[in-house]
């Protein structure tokens, strides 16, 4: 029997997606809703992430420890994340438990109850974690980094949210923020692994479901004009942080491609330009890596380096160099060939997991509202030319939409 995909929209908007994975006895299912912290306004920054551990701390049927033995007294576990457009709620476990975890995650996003004193709890340990990142150099300039990038933008703001609005929040808003967010035409339902779909389907259907459609309100949030002055911050560090970035490719963008292998080139790996001349060349740094991601209208690409002060300027000088290298023609069909088979090498080795099955599962149908299945990845990967990359690389690579950053010691 091979492996095969199935999807059922329900009346109410649901949508319910499984993957049938006949090599394995495990499963992982996850409910996804599709709002994260851009769909905040300036006064709720922070609550998507929040409500993502208040989900934890009881619901009208379990207390929080049930709900965390609900799993692990099985051998599966139970998790979590927030992102900037979508949260996620998830379960690990043997494809006969299941129906638990369905149970347990449906009542998670159907029946919390919000404890005040588990809320006043919680917004601690939610702080705790913003100084947690601030105190981690390279966190704390991505962050800031991504705040210049898309200032008076919710793209710019912290998914943590802030001390100030966290603190404020209450039982309230939770329940407003989920009768707004919550709603069915806005969850996906994600399983992958040894299951099978005419049984999720009707189980889903009496847990999770409900009799009235809720449309859920667009936001317009228009981008704000690009500022390219560099930003220039101090920490009692030893290191300085540096990043050379700009906005990057939507999703759906045509040459998205085109920059996933261009982000291979110079920063995928020990093997890459970025670290060969670098780190290898030079020894200006012992971490070197470029970031890419993208969102429904933009994204992010850059190249981070933790380097010392006095190299800061050279490294700024290198990594300019590498990127203008691309633009001068100067790539050959077997670095862009190696290039191919490490990416599709990772895409490939990431599908022997079923958690990262479930993920793609629902991020292409909050995405592309289809499957991409690998062959049509590998298709598009392969039809890039060296001519592609050189193209992309002179219109992209130029310094005017860059923005340095830097995170000194004081």
């Amino acid at each position: 029997m091979e492996d095969y995909i199935t999807k059922t929209v329900m009346p109410n908007g649901l949508t319910i997606v499984t993957e049938h994975i006949t090599s394995v006895k495990s499963v992982t299912a996850g409910i996804w809703v599709k709002s994260g912290a851009r769909h905040e306004t300036k006064q709720q920054a922070g609550i998507t992430h929040f409500l993502e551990h208040m989900l934890f701390k009881g619901t009208k049927n379990r207390t929080a420890f049930e709900i965390a033995q609900s799993m692990e007294s099985v051998g599966g576990y139970l998790n979590a994340f927030t992102s900037t457009e979508y949260t996620c709620y998830y379960a690990r476990c043997l494809d006969t438990e299941l129906r638990t975890a369905l149970d347990v995650l449906s009542d998670m996003v159907m029946n919390p109850i919000f404890p005040k004193e588990e809320i006043e709890k919680e917004k601690k340990v939610v702080i705790e974690e913003m100084k947690m990142y601030r105190d981690s150099p390279d966190d704390y300039l991505f962050e800031e980094f991504t705040s210049h990038l898309f200032k008076d933008h919710p793209l710019g703001r912290p998914i943590l949210g802030y001390e100030e609005t966290v603190s404020a929040f209450t039982d309230d808003d939770l329940f407003q923020y989920m009768r707004d967010r919550y709603a069915p035409e806005n969850l996906i339902i994600a399983v992958a692994g040894n299951v099978d779909h005419d049984t999720v389907l009707p189980y889903c259907q009496s847990v999770l479901t409900t009799e009235d459609r809720k449309l859920v309100e667009p936001l317009d949030q228009e981008l704000s004009p690009l500022d390219t002055k560099p930003l220039s911050l101090t920490k009692s560090i030893e290191q300085t942080h540096y990043i050379w970035g700009r906005r990057g490719l939507h999703f759906d963008d045509d040459q998205k491609y085109v920059l996933l292998l261009t982000n291979t080139l110079l920063g995928g790996g020990m093997s890459s330009r970025l670290h060969q001349n670098i780190r290898e060349k030079y020894g200006y740094c012992y971490s070197v890596q470029t970031f890419n991601q993208s969102f429904l209208e933009t994204g992010i690409w850059g190249v981070y380096v933790g380097t010392d002060k006095e190299y800061v300027e050279h490294v700024h000088e290198l990594v300019v160099e590498q990127l203008n290298l691309l633009a001068r023609q100067e790539l050959a069909n077997k670095e862009l060939s190696e290039a191919k088979a490490q990416l599709k090498g990772k895409l490939l080795l990431s599908q022997e997991n079923t958690s990262n099955r479930m993920m793609r599962l629902a991020k292409s149908e909050i995405y592309y509202k289809r499957h991409v299945d690998l062959d049509e990845l590998v298709e598009h990967i392969d039809s890039v030319s060296v001519e592609d990359i050189i193209s992309f690389a002179q219109v992209f690579m130029n310094e005017s939409e860059f923005v340095e950053a830097k995170l000194t010691p004081e």
